[in-house]
């Protein structure tokens, strides 16, 4: 029954994501017509994520170590395990902000609006897609928008409970470089409410808790450091997992 019933969620879920996509793909549309806009762009996608959680019954509760400077540009690294990160990180990050994800995210329909605009496409099998990925992402954090990155490289669909997977170097390389400081972000329980996509046990409504760590400074660092970093900020959200 219990089985039934988060199956019942996620089909629901999905209709609740898909009516308020249609709703917003003409004020997305609009927003994307010039550079101008894209601001815009980042509060509709606030505002429908806003809505599909009220409307899903997921919520997120965050705690925070020190409270985001709105005006602060960030790095944000996090684990990856649900569908919902992309949601819940709309909620969450302040200022302009934008995703590096994926280049298959490119074939939705609603998403390729931000992955022609804003949002930072990338192939992780190849070097050059990687090179081109980051070289963009240089430019828009010296443009002060902060950038959301799961540095594990993509959600594990085979281990439950999932846990932390070796991190890519790209984002903390980056962080050196360009004098960002790196925000760990710990989602600590949310693959309970959404596995992956929930094609497997579903989902269920709830709280989230996310843990936000204070952010780690990286200008006296030197590229050097960037292994050191990397392991940095593999534990600290790491710390805050939890396991099962």
């Amino acid at each position: 029954m219990i089985r039934l019933l988060k199956h019942t969620h996620r089909l629901y879920s999905i209709f609740v994501i898909l009516v308020l996509s249609v709703v917003f793909y003409p004020f997305y549309y609009l927003a994307a017509q010039s550079p101008k806009g894209y601001s815009t762009l980042n509060k509709l996608r606030k505002l429908k994520s806003i809505l599909s959680s009220w409307l899903t019954g997921i919520f997120f509760r965050f705690t925070y170590e020190q409270p985001l400077d709105k005006n602060q540009t960030y790095i944000y690294c996090a684990n990856h395990a649900s569908n919902l990160d992309i949601m819940l990180f709309c909620i969450l990050a302040k200022g302009k902000f934008h995703f590096m994800g994926k280049d298959e995210l490119r074939s939705n329909p609603v998403l390729k609006i931000f992955f022609n605009t804003i949002d930072i496409s990338v192939n992780r099998e190849s070097k050059i897609s990687a090179f081109r990925a980051f070289k963009r992402a240089e430019e828009t954090l010296e443009q002060g928008w902060s950038l959301i990155i799961f540095p594990e490289g993509k959600i594990d669909g085979t281990h439950y409970p999932p846990f932390l997977h070796p991190f890519k170097n790209g984002p903390f390389r980056l962080a050196i470089e360009k004098n960002i400081p790196i925000l760990a972000v710990s989602l600590t329980d949310v693959w309970k409410k959404m596995w992956d996509d929930g094609s497997k046990y579903g989902s269920t409504p709830g709280i989230c808790d996310i843990y936000i760590h204070k952010p780690v400074d990286t200008t006296d660092l030197t590229i050097a450091d960037a292994d050191l970093l990397k392991e940095r900020i593999f534990d600290l959200i790491n710390s805050k997992l939890i396991k099962a």
